[in-house]
């Protein structure tokens, strides 16, 4: 027969219990400070430049037993010689005699002469803006004495800056991102063309309204795009938190400055067309758009799982194991873009692996860690979206291409702080727009700006900045 439970021995249990769960969640919550103190660029989204003292290099290589600069054998990087039309002049050195028998040679060439060598030497002209003045002239009536004025028409009196010195001096501050003070600087002393620095925001304002229908044209054609990199970063407007957006094609690059980081600030980038295939992070915003017609990141998947290996306990395993499965993607994925596999043979490849990842998440779904388990449900919810590439064309497996293209916009934020007012934003927007559109078509930027302020100025359409 039982003997009956001690009353102190029940509450001792329960006390025993009460602690052990204690324990448990001080214990979790350690491993979430000492996670913290381990984050760095290889296990979350923060910069390279902000990484703490004691953090590994993001990128560690073997040494080299090279020497420096070019290798014996190596392709020559020869320089460009540009075309006959450009040349203004050819300085020819002819040959007198022959250098074996000493005859005079001719100074015509013959059928059977080689081609002479080349070589080029480019010098800038002097660089002093040519000034135009226009005088508005008085004459006095002989008959009734009355001073007449002719008056300077207003079209004229309204700018102070022709359009190849207005669409360079804003091709320095919005592209090339110097300070109006140092343009204000390089205008004088490069140009000879002295300007204030109210007349530098005044041209800016003025390119800002010249390239409104180029934003508004790249907005429309990378919102019905097929495929498409969404990314976004911190922006300033008089120091208050913003957004600067981004949607890129393979030739179009389009940018918003916007209030939030949230479904408001994605709908006014893509105005909820929710058209194509979407190339993105895991940021929860992104959610809203169709999990079939999505594309998350494996550099950001990656960093997830060194995340899981840093922070330490169960989840560990997890992020070990997804290390691994990451290392064999990246490897099938950069033999296919080299030409070694097929579109077929990388299916056939990935399926297994597609299949392995699922177990280890459906494992680390039930895992003790708490968020090791939440980030593998996550994963669960839009599978579809991690094997995208694998199936369409044109779809890669990393969100490189938009972050490539953001970095401008970070580090102009990092020189000037951000924007001052509404109209700053606009113009940071439609400037990025237009740059970085012309850089991935291999297009002459400040030739467009030329043309565009040139044609605004007399009423006329300015040229696509698609390619047609």
């Amino acid at each position: 027969m039982d003997k009956p439970e001690c009353p102190g021995c029940r509450q001792r249990d329960i006390r025993i219990g009460q602690l052990e769960r204690r324990v448990a969640e001080l214990e979790a919550l350690v491993r979430d400070l000492l996670s913290r103190l381990k984050t760095n660029s290889s296990n979350s989204s923060i910069p390279p430049s902000a990484n703490p003292p004691n953090a590994a290099p993001p990128v560690v290589k073997k040494r080299s037993r090279r020497r420096r600069g070019g290798q014996k054998g190596h392709p020559p990087h020869l320089k460009t010689l540009v075309p006959a039309d450009r040349v203004k002049e050819v300085i020819p050195f002819l040959p007198k005699q022959c250098d074996r028998c000493q005859a005079p040679l001719s100074e015509k060439a013959s059928a059977g002469d080689p081609e002479p060598s080349r070589h080029q030497v480019a010098e800038l002209p002097p660089l002093v803006a040519e000034i135009r003045e226009y005088q508005g002239h008085a004459r006095t009536c002989s008959c009734c004495g009355h001073v007449t004025r002719a008056s300077i028409p207003q079209e004229i009196r309204k700018h102070g800056c022709g359009p190849r010195l207005t669409a360079t001096l804003v091709y320095l501050t919005g592209v090339q991102h110097l300070s109006r003070r140092s343009v204000e600087e390089i205008s004088e002393d490069v140009f000879g063309a002295p300007v204030a620095l109210g007349t530098l925001s005044g041209l800016e304002k003025e390119v800002s309204e010249v390239l409104e229908p180029a934003h508004k044209e790249a907005l429309k054609s990378v919102r019905y795009a097929e495929i498409k990199n969404v990314d976004e970063t911190g922006w300033k407007q008089a120091g208050k938190k913003c957004w600067l957006w981004l949607a890129a094609t393979e030739t179009v690059a389009v940018f918003i400055v916007h209030a939030k980081r949230n479904i408001d600030g994605l709908s006014e980038l893509l105005a909820n067309t929710c058209y194509g295939i979407l190339c993105t992070d895991r940021w929860p915003v992104y959610k809203c758009w169709p999990t079939l017609r999505r594309q998350i990141c494996w550099a950001h998947l990656k960093r997830d799982f060194q995340k899981l290996v840093d922070r330490g306990g169960p989840g560990s395993e997890t992020g070990l194991a997804g290390l691994g499965i990451v290392r064999r993607v990246f490897r099938a994925w950069y033999r296919y873009r080299g030409g070694g596999l097929s579109r077929e043979e990388l299916e056939k490849r990935l399926s297994p692996v597609a299949r392995e990842l699922r177990k280890l998440l459906d494992a680390g779904s039930h895992c003790a860690d708490e968020k090791a388990a939440t980030f593998c449900i996550n994963l669960i919810a839009i599978e579809p979206a991690i094997w995208q590439f694998v199936v369409t064309d044109g779809v890669e497996p990393t969100n490189n291409h938009a972050e490539r293209i953001l970095r401008r916009g970070v580090l102009w934020r990092k020189r000037s702080f951000g924007s001052n007012s509404e109209g700053g934003c606009r113009f940071v927007e439609r400037i990025l727009t237009v740059a970085q559109t012309l850089r991935l078509q291999k297009r002459n930027i400040l030739q467009f700006m030329i043309d565009a302020v040139h044609n605004y100025r007399i009423h006329s359409g300015i040229a696509s900045l698609l390619i047609k």
